[in-house]
């Protein structure tokens, strides 16, 4: 049988506390889901970031857009059939599909 969310609530922290079937907890905080996004626009910005902490001769700093330089927020989460949620973030980002594989890695609460 797999083991799937039983409820989402909101934490104190503003993240995210998943109940699960087996009756095991996880939080997230917006910040970790948010570097834990498996879409592939954050897998190359990921990539690039690597790229460029191992060529450090550049020296010049990255401009980021306002939104970016604000506390993040998870905004909203919609299900994704009956296996994964799409989370909206305050930065505008939305793209990623949160496998329930991926969401159980937290660590549990």
């Amino acid at each position: 049988m797999d083991v799937i969310p039983c409820s989402i609530e909101r934490t104190e922290r503003g993240g995210i506390k998943i109940q699960w079937s087996d009756s095991s907890a996880c939080e997230w905080t917006p910040v970790e889901l948010r570097s834990a996004c498996p879409c592939a626009t954050c897998k190359e910005k990921k990539k690039g970031v690597e790229e460029r902490q191992a060529d450090r001769s550049g020296g010049l700093l990255q401009v980021i857009p306002l939104q970016e330089a604000q506390p993040l927020r998870i905004d909203s989460m919609h299900p994704v059939g009956n296996y994964a949620y799409n989370v909206r973030f305050s930065d505008g980002h939305s793209s990623g599909i949160f496998g329930f594989a991926l969401l159980r890695k937290s660590s549990s609460a």
